[in-house]
């Protein structure tokens, strides 16, 4: 059996189990990738939608925190970037169940992007913020899906590059993206830090992944993410 998280009679992120290979609901499992928008921000788990550690500098992030509405102020971004840029994020949908999700945006609009010793990003390239799957759902090619969406999104829209700060001493599931996971599918670093380097993809590169490459992708995703009972798509 699998475990599901899924929106049940207003129950956030519920678990359901289900016998594998038949579908919620249905006998066919059906796989999507849609843009974050207003409308889906709430299908984040509890965790992910109140986190902006990317979406605000250190201090405004501890204010808000403490004394604000991370939630909102989450939706404020969105919002915001929405209206500017376009399209900043995926998500992943399993038989309607949230499977994974993505974010990224160009560095104007990242306050924490100008935090780290190897800033700033490059000016033709969109920072890579944060990717998460469900581990349950590992194995069946949505970590892929969801870069590749990215990949061919950011390219109708003239991007060049991909940039992303690694954690070079990442241990367990956070905002940040590790090192080994960025270079195993295809990032460089242009950058280099004993803690945070910066790495880049060409997006010329990213959309001719070996077939390897992209189980590597999968497989490194899932491992980001622990069993807890709020899912693998909460950040710290």
């Amino acid at each position: 059996m699998v475990q599901y998280h899924a929106r049940i009679r207003g129950i956030p992120w519920a678990r359901l189990w289900i016998l594998p290979g038949i579908g919620l609901p249905g006998n066919r499992m059906s796989r999507r990738i849609v843009n974050i928008t207003l409308d889906n921000l709430g299908d984040l788990p509890p965790r992910c939608r109140k986190c902006v550690f990317w979406e605000l500098g250190p201090v405004s992030r501890a204010r808000a925190e403490e004394s604000g509405d991370p939630e909102l102020e989450k939706e404020s971004w969105v919002s915001s970037v929405l209206l500017e840029w376009g399209s900043c994020g995926k998500i992943a949908y399993v038989d309607s169940v949230p499977a994974g999700y993505m974010l990224f945006a160009p560095s104007q609009y990242v306050p924490r992007s100008m935090a780290f010793p190897t800033s700033p990003v490059s000016a033709d390239a969109v920072l890579f913020m944060t990717a998460h799957l469900l581990s349950e759902f590992t194995g069946g090619g949505i970590g892929r899906m969801l870069v590749q969406a990215m990949a061919k999104d950011l390219t109708r829209r003239g991007v060049k590059a991909i940039e992303a700060f690694g954690d070079r001493r990442w241990e367990s599931p956070s905002c940040m993206l590790p090192v080994d996971y960025l270079l195993a599918v295809g990032f460089k670093t242009i950058r280099p830090h004993h803690h945070y380097p910066r790495l880049r993809m060409e997006l010329r590169t990213i959309l001719t992944w070996r077939e390897d490459v992209e189980v590597a992708l999968e497989r490194l995703l899932s491992s980001m993410t622990p069993s807890t009972p709020q899912g693998a798509l909460r950040p710290v």
